[in-house]
């Protein structure tokens, strides 16, 4: 019952965090483009991350045949997935952002089910296809441009990557701690993505990272958003199982959608409100199946 409730509120915090995150990536993401702002906010996150990992004296011995997985885990989740995302928040709004990419609770029961033979049953496979139809609905809003919609179906792909980086983390074992697991997929994910940052560096206006708004912004995403959200996750899916912890996802929207319409001005149309019901209900369906 401890780990429970213990792993209820890691992962209800990182969700919640992750929240407002869209809120200041829309913010940040005017002066600084997608990639390199995620370069930037896990290169703070890395230091930051090495300093915890410091201060508490944390093993950094890795297992030989455990970096393989370590390493996916960095090229699915902390790159493919952010990098979607942060193009997706970019193409669309915050609540878009935060609804869609909260379809990934019903996404980590497909994968569990397949990667881990957790149980698929009539429930589950319905609480997947509400999900789903809650996100194509609001991807396919006939009131909003083709921009919209390209950042919808981004947001897709980092919901799809981040439910299978989350269920692959349930196969590292428990006894690495997760700031280190998280410190190496940040580090694979800044190898990745530093080749294609260093020649478009140029292209940003440096002179406007001076302003409070956006390096406070780079310091929020890459201590908070990043490091320590990215701790209590992974911390949270060491204490339960995939498909309950992804249900602490829809914290997630819920925050992102009340952030975006009190600090951006979103309106919230009803075609939006109608997805989000589905994907609730998506939601529910698995949390009544786990109790």
């Amino acid at each position: 019952m401890k780990n429970t409730l213990l792993g209820s509120i890691y992962l209800a915090l990182a969700a919640s965090i992750w929240g407002g995150m869209y809120v200041v990536v829309k913010v940040v993401v005017s002066v600084i483009p997608p990639l390199e702002l995620v370069w930037m906010r896990y290169l703070v996150a890395i230091i930051a991350l090495l300093i915890i990992g410091l201060v508490k004296k944390q093993s950094w011995r890795i297992h030989r045949r455990d970096i393989l997985l370590i390493s996916i885990i960095g090229i699915v989740g902390n790159t493919i997935s952010i990098v979607t995302q942060e193009i997706g928040t970019n193409l669309s709004t915050a609540q878009m952002g935060a609804i869609i990419t909260s379809s990934t609770p019903a996404f980590m029961v497909l994968f569990a089910r397949l990667l881990l033979n957790e149980r698929l049953n009539l429930k589950k496979c319905l609480s997947v296809g509400l999900a789903t139809s809650g996100v194509f609905l609001i991807v396919g809003n006939g009131q909003i441009d083709m921009s919209n919609q390209l950042g919808g179906i981004s947001l897709l792909i980092a919901a799809l990557t981040w439910a299978l980086m989350s269920v692959l983390l349930k196969r590292v074992p428990s006894h690495y701690s997760p700031i280190v697991v998280t410190t190496y997929s940040i580090l694979v994910a800044i190898i990745i993505l530093t080749p294609f940052v260093l020649g478009r560096l140029d292209e940003i206006n440096f002179s406007q990272l001076t302003h409070p708004s956006i390096w406070g912004g780079i310091l929020y995403l890459g201590i908070v958003s990043t490091a320590c959200a990215f701790i209590l996750w992974n911390r949270g899916l060491q204490l339960l199982n995939a498909s309950s912890g992804g249900l602490f996802f829809f914290f997630q929207p819920l925050v992102g959608t009340i952030l975006g319409w009190l600090l951006l001005g979103e309106n919230i149309g009803g075609t939006f409100w109608i997805g989000s019901i589905l994907i609730l209900s998506g939601v529910l369906l698995v949390i009544r199946e786990e109790k």
